[in-house]
């Protein structure tokens, strides 16, 4: 049972104090008292270091769509680390990639490849700053889109500094530069009028929009078809890029996000599951854009380098990870995220506890409130609903289901339906200690 203090993860996490802060390099998955230290993958599981199985409902934060150690996936990597792990010289692999991309994204003619997602962000954004030569960026309230100064901007403004008007612009990290909070428009999520109203304000300064069609820290509601409709519009309206953040929501569809809103976004962020297990980002674009980065006469509008940029271990990874996601994997996981999310309902009203599900196809989120789930505003978690959070998420882990501490579930493809009746009864059995608690 979680904690268990004799546990060695506990011990390893002692031991990990002295030499890292906080004991790990990743806030994300920091869990009090201590967390659990991973010892292995295989499919949809995770073993840690007690010997534990967990079904994996984390997969790194939605980047492991094919689950852990997945055969064709190893193989890619290893063959091509036989040839060598990096270079300096392009390879190949960056082609091949680099046209399944394009294949699937009718809104992008070209790609440059980068290391993470955050970097894909702050690539574009720096992108279409170059492209327009305008300073400014809106983003929304409180999606989350990496570390870039720019981009973390109003990622978990309190109540305090919501503002009465229009969403304020607050920094995330302390000693972020007010220079950067003033080159930044807060725009709210799921409000088109409102949105609309402020990109109109500020439009002669705006480089971009940056929009993430189903933002995973707002709440993780897909955003409504004619909120991207209308931005979509003004920004062409303002001379302004937009820019869909499709890091996470990339796993929603053959053709991402994009392809299910209809949209037509000027630049894209990829990331997370097109690197088949490694450390990836992507942006790519009109051609007329991202030639910016296009080195053939002098130096570009906005040099990009990385030493492990499309480093062929990656993309081969990456490529073999994209090419077994064809049209009828995407409806397995569609169905398979449809049951998760109608199991925790179902738990939800059973038990007479306040909540539900959102998401799409294999990205859901729970939610403890009964109201409506519309933005960040709507999503922001009370006092009793962090605690019955917590509760329900404990429960789960001492049921072998391993989910986000803040309610976020990315399914795999290795689950079984055995897996998913596992998860829904874990679920159900959780949702009843949150009821005995009130």
């Amino acid at each position: 049972m979680y904690p268990d203090p004799n546990s060695k993860s506990q011990a390893l996490y002692n031991r990990a104090l002295k030499s890292l802060p906080g004991g790990n390099s990743r806030t994300t998955v920091f869990m009090k008292p201590y967390p659990i230290y991973a010892a292995r993958g295989e499919g949809c599981r995770v073993t840690d270091l007690d010997g534990n199985v967990f079904i994996d409902c984390i997969n790194n934060f939605a980047s492991l769509i094919h689950g852990h150690a997945h055969p064709k996936l190893v193989k890619a990597a290893t063959d091509q680390m036989m040839l060598g792990s990096a270079f300096g010289l392009p390879t190949e692999a960056e082609v091949d990639l680099a046209e399944l991309l394009t294949s699937r994204l009718a809104s992008v003619d070209q790609v440059r490849f980068a290391n993470s997602g955050t970097e894909a962000v702050m690539m574009a954004l720096k992108a279409a700053r170059a492209f327009t030569g305008r300073p400014k960026i809106a983003k929304c309230e409180g999606a989350y889109h990496g570390s870039y100064d720019y981009a973390e901007v109003s990622l978990d403004p309190t109540p305090e500094a919501w503002g009465r008007n229009a969403p304020m612009s607050v920094a995330y990290a302390k000693g972020t530069p007010e220079n950067v909070l003033a080159d930044v428009l807060t725009i709210p999520f799921n409000d088109p009028e409102a949105a609309v109203s402020l990109i109109r304000e500020h439009g002669p300064e705006l480089a971009c929009v940056l929009v993430d069609p189903m933002p995973n820290r707002a709440g993780l509601v897909p955003a409504d078809k004619a909120y991207i409709e209308a931005l979509r519009a003004v920004t062409r309206e303002v001379g302004a890029l937009l820019i869909f953040d499709e890091v996470i929501s990339f796993r929603l569809g053959y053709r991402g996000a994009q392809g299910l809103w209809d949209a037509d976004p000027d630049l894209t962020a990829l990331g997370k599951i097109m690197g088949g297990g490694f450390p990836v980002g992507a942006i790519g674009g009109r051609a007329e854009v991202m030639a910016v980065f296009d080195p053939r006469h002098g130096k570009p509008a906005l040099p990009h380098g990385g030493t492990f940029s499309a480093n062929p271990v990656t993309m081969r990874a990456g490529l073999a990870a994209m090419q077994l996601l064809d049209e009828a994997m995407f409806t397995r996981l569609d169905a398979i995220g449809d049951a998760v999310r109608g199991g925790i309902d179902a738990a939800f009203r059973k038990h007479g506890v306040p909540g539900r599900t959102v998401g799409r196809g294999s990205l859901l989120k729970i939610h403890f409130a009964e109201r409506d789930i519309r933005d960040y505003r709507s999503a922001y978690l009370t006092e009793k609903e962090a605690k019955r959070q917590a509760v329900f998420n404990t429960g789960l882990l001492n049921r072998g289901i391993l989910c986000a501490g803040y309610g976020l579930m990315a399914l795999s493809t290795p689950m079984s339906d055995a897996d998913i009746g596992t998860i829904v009864a874990a679920a159900d059995a959780s949702m009843a200690e949150v009821a005995a608690q009130g």
